[in-house]
């Protein structure tokens, strides 16, 4: 088969049965006709305002207080959607409650798969948000988690949420430098942390670097710590005692005793009260600290898992993540469907690269979701689940973090089951959401992405910025969405968010991903159009390896890069300048690669490291990552860089020797 051939079609049931089919008829009752998807999201993007408010009527979301105006204001950035309303999303997601089927399952490397109930997270989430509350958090505050992916961490999350407080989360994988750089923007009050964790059958303790945030966080007054398996409804062991201003580090077990008999209670907050602050890393500077407000993550992923997944309440969703990516937050997202998450803590292949798959089976996963460098181990390993497993409740396969390869999407139908619906997807954590993915009534074509989601106008620009069909062009949203960032912090007067988004098309949000549209809306990613490094769906700022590499006494000077494209497996080269009379051995490439492990994260390990004589430098002193990636990946060197706009022009002459397969 080739790119573009029919590779699978939804049969009169599943389309009969679809979320979206439901949804169109619902608006035929109300006059709004669409029997297509391509009809639906032109109607979608025709009436953004129209059609976000909708979404509130068929989905009966609660809000305490109802809007004044669905969209007050069109332009990007500045659009301001839904003024006047109050709501809280943690009270939506408990609104979903269903004691009758888990809603987590939950699985660690060295752990049976365990239920838990909407009750016993509800009552979590009750306790401790009363402890949060003795603690002195208030709406707006901030509370971040240092934790893997547990039950305890979406407690965390809800219980901020419930009170109106911000909520941000790292796992503890990632190393102190990496975690400072994004909790010190904030300055919380409160950490919620582990003491530890296991990854690929390896026992790693963070006491001492819990330690270390706690004296490098000022801000933070309270600590709660939980051991590496916390005990189901430990808190029942504990004598209830009032946290006090003295108990600067409690256990979690003793800040879920603290909590009298009060009932969880929702603060009612403006639609754009921040919710939670993820992190997106630019290519300069620290990571960007973006806030999505809570009316707007609530509208866009009920919309994005009921109608882009088909998720039902009779749903398992599963997708492998870590706190540390917005997939995470994605998964919390997928309890407004009613549908049970599907938690996994530990490495993906552990102890064999068929784990998910035991995993998928075990827990009767019906959503599975995956990264296409994931499904590329896969091939690689030469495993055949579908032999060993079975996957046949498996009915939609999700995949992102990077472009799905055409040998990645014959795999998953060869190796799964040949009924799934494979929805390759893309988007970003800036929006928390794909804007491009499946519609579970349309055909899939191999290597292609079925279309632009609902209310997200996407379209491919040129360099003149004209909307092009079969050419490769930047990717753009043409309208605003509500859950597009409300700010950056300490951003005050919006100059990094403008920047970051609306440089090159005022007033349209430019994404960095290459992307092309065919004549039947069908899309393929090629890869980041700008310097963002994002390894397996974690995304750094190139400055953030560089200020671990260039504290070397023996590097000058370095130049990082991810040759992450469309078909191809990804490979990172880092480029470095020795200083007079030092040789890149295997010592200093071993020294090297342990601290970007220990202070960045393994997946930013580099899979080479080159020395060369000196970093290319446009004439206004930036590292010229994006022209040397275009370089490597076979673009003439014209064509990718101005020489003319170069301080060394010189330098270039070495990256066309070195095509990708010779780095």
């Amino acid at each position: 088969m080739q790119e573009g051939d029919l590779l699978w079609t939804p049969t009169p049931e599943i389309i009969e049965q679809a979320n979206l089919t439901s949804y169109m008829r619902w608006l035929a009752g109300r006059n709004i006709h669409a029997t297509t998807y391509p009809d639906l999201w032109q109607w979608s993007v025709d009436n953004p305002a129209g059609f976000w408010e909708s979404l509130w009527d068929y989905f009966g979301l609660i809000y305490s207080q109802k809007w004044e105006t669905v969209l007050a204001d069109r332009q990007m950035p500045g659009a301001n959607w839904f003024v006047g309303a109050r709501l809280n999303y943690a009270e939506n997601i408990f609104a979903k409650r269903d004691n009758s089927k888990p809603m987590l399952l939950y699985k660690g490397e060295d752990t049976p798969i365990t239920p838990y109930s909407w009750a016993e997270i509800a009552e979590q989430t009750r306790r401790l948000a009363q402890s949060l509350r003795q603690m002195g958090v208030q709406p707006g505050d901030r509370v971040v988690g240092y934790l893997p992916n547990i039950p305890e961490a979406i407690v965390s999350l809800l219980a901020a949420a419930s009170l109106g407080a911000i909520w941000s989360s790292c796992p503890p994988e990632f190393g102190e430098n990496s975690v400072l750089d994004r909790f010190t923007q904030i300055e919380p009050k409160v950490l919620i942390a582990t003491t530890g964790y296991r990854y690929n059958g390896k026992h790693h303790d963070r006491h001492d670097l819990v330690n270390h945030l706690q004296a490098k966080l000022p801000t933070v007054q309270h600590t709660i710590l939980l051991e590496d398996s916390p005990a189901p409804s430990a808190f029942v062991r504990v004598r209830p005692r009032p946290i006090e201003e003295k108990d600067t580090t409690v256990s979690w077990e003793t800040a879920l005793a603290a909590a009298d008999d009060t009932p969880l209670t929702f603060a009612q907050l403006p639609f754009d009260h921040p919710l939670w602050v993820l992190y997106s890393s630019g290519t300069t500077g620290l990571p960007k600290p973006i806030v999505h407000g809570h009316g707007g993550i609530l509208l866009e992923q009920i919309k994005s898992t009921v109608f882009h997944n088909d998720l039902k309440p009779s749903d398992r969703f599963y997708w492998y993540s870590s706190t540390g990516w917005m997939m995470w937050n994605y998964v919390v997202g997928s309890l407004l469907s009613g549908a049970t998450a599907v938690l996994y803590n530990g490495a993906p292949s552990y102890p064999d690269m068929s784990a998910q798959f035991a995993l998928a089976e075990a827990a009767g996963v019906t959503y599975f979701g995956t990264s296409a460098a994931f499904v590329s181990a896969c091939i690689k390993a030469g495993i055949h689940p579908n032999q060993q497993y079975d996957l046949s409740r498996i009915r939609g396969v999700g995949s992102t973090g990077s472009p799905l390869s055409i040998e990645g999407f014959q795999w998953i139908y060869d190796n799964l089951n040949r009924h799934l619906a494979l929805e390759s997807l893309s988007g970003g954590t800036d929006l928390c959401t794909a804007f491009v993915g499946g519609a579970r009534i349309q055909p899939i074509y191999l290597g292609e992405i079925q279309g632009a989601s609902l209310g997200a106008k996407v379209q491919a620009f040129n360099e003149a910025g004209e909307a092009v069909i079969n050419e490769v062009g930047e990717l753009v949203i043409c309208n605003p969405m509500p859950s597009m960032p409300i700010f950056f912090w300490n951003d005050p007067d919006m100059g990094r968010y403008k920047e970051s988004y609306f440089e090159m098309f005022p007033g349209i949000w430019r994404h960095g991903d290459w992307i092309q549209f065919n004549e039947r809306g069908g899309c393929v990613i090629y890869g980041r159009s700008d310097a963002t490094i994002n390894r397996h769906g974690v995304r750094m700022g190139t400055s953030e390896i560089y200020r671990v590499v260039e504290s070397f006494d023996d590097i000058l000077d370095s130049l990082i890069v991810d040759l992450e494209f469309h078909g191809r497996e990804s490979f990172m080269p880092l480029f470095v300048v020795l200083r007079e009379g030092v040789t890149l051995d295997d010592t200093l490439k071993q020294r090297l690669n342990q601290r970007l492990r220990r202070d960045i994260s393994p997946r930013h390990v580099p899979d080479a490291i080159i020395p060369i004589a000196q970093v290319p430098y446009t004439l206004s002193g930036k590292k010229m990552e994006l022209p040397i990636r275009k370089i490597l990946l076979g673009m003439d060197a014209n064509r990718a860089a101005n020489l003319g706009a170069m301080r060394n022009p010189e330098s270039i002459a070495f990256f066309p020797k070195r095509g990708r397969r010779q780095a």
